[in-house]
């Protein structure tokens, strides 16, 4: 009898483990579906206004011609100089919070914080960074101003990654590294950091991603309308890919006449954040196998 009522929850337990990676496999294909739908689409509406011109050149006649390269200068500016402020940053903070900050109440409460900070809507983001860079500090709509407001939309997703990183590095190793007489730092320094550098670049990679496609962040802070020169300083305005589709597709003219345009700035859209992504993992995937 034992035999048999042993058998029987073997079974059942087979088949519902059967069923939950079903559903996950069948969660898993919609997202690849999806995921393919929309590069389709976007492939398909998109390529008729690919072109040289498109890509080298400003727009003209009211964004009805032309191209979008001062987009594409300013989306890749914006990107990269916030991750050169939000991920040394973000890397400090959580070196911090795991290796120095203990479980006490502060630190408890500020990785609340951070948490929340991490779904705080990007307009929130925009409406701060409108009256702290843009009115408080006098930076006006700038390049500055939109990498400083993207730098601090990004640094909660790059701390909770890094400090998720961290974790996961044994302790066994610091003990070791701490018996032959190296200081904490250093164990930090040569030993936890470069064993969390991939976990590191995970986060880096998200936080590109995010900063590449933000409209609503930079439409306050640093994002033009138009204009059909390139930045000569960080106090210039800039245009960008994803405030430049948002106008095209709700602000212009002719709105209909610039439907393959929406389709094609979006496409470039889609290329350059994969790209930057793919790089990105290149670079980490690399450094995991010099490990």
């Amino acid at each position: 009898m034992t035999t048999i009522t042993f058998h029987s929850d073997n079974t059942s337990r087979q088949r519902r483990e059967a069923m939950m990676f079903g559903l996950l496999r069948v969660a898993a294909g919609i997202n690849i579906l999806a995921l393919v739908g929309v590069c389709v689409f976007l492939l398909w509406n998109g390529s008729p206004a690919i072109s040289w011109e498109f890509l080298t050149e400003p727009p003209r006649r009211m964004m009805t011609a032309g191209g979008v390269w001062p987009c594409i200068v300013g989306t890749f500016l914006l990107a990269f100089g916030a991750m050169l402020i939000a991920f040394p940053l973000g890397v400090a903070s959580a070196v911090y919070l795991h290796e120095y900050g203990g479980k006490g109440r502060y630190t408890r409460y500020l990785r609340l914080g951070i948490s929340n900070l991490a779904g705080v809507p990007s307009v929130v983001f925009g409406l701060f960074g409108l009256a702290f860079f843009v009115t408080f500090l006098g930076m006006g709509v700038s390049l500055l101003a939109g990498v400083l407001t993207l730098a601090v939309l990004t640094l909660p997703v790059i701390i909770n990654t890094t400090e998720e990183a961290l974790r996961q590095v044994p302790d066994a190793w610091r003990e070791a590294s701490l018996a032959l007489g190296a200081t904490r730092s250093q164990t930090i320094a040569r030993v936890v950091l470069p064993a969390a550098v991939p976990g590191m670049w995970t986060g880096a990679i998200l936080g590109l991603a995010r900063a590449a496609g933000e409209t609503a962040a930079i439409m306050f802070t640093a994002a033009v309308f138009y204009t059909p020169k390139m930045p000569d300083s960080v106090f210039s305005a800039v245009m960008s890919l994803p405030y430049h589709m948002y106008v095209l597709a709700t602000a212009g003219t002719e709105i209909e006449k610039t439907r393959p345009l929406q389709y094609g700035t979006a496409l470039i859209l889609l290329v350059l954040v994969l790209g930057m992504n793919l790089i990105a993992i290149i670079i980490r995937d690399r450094m995991q196998r010099k490990r």
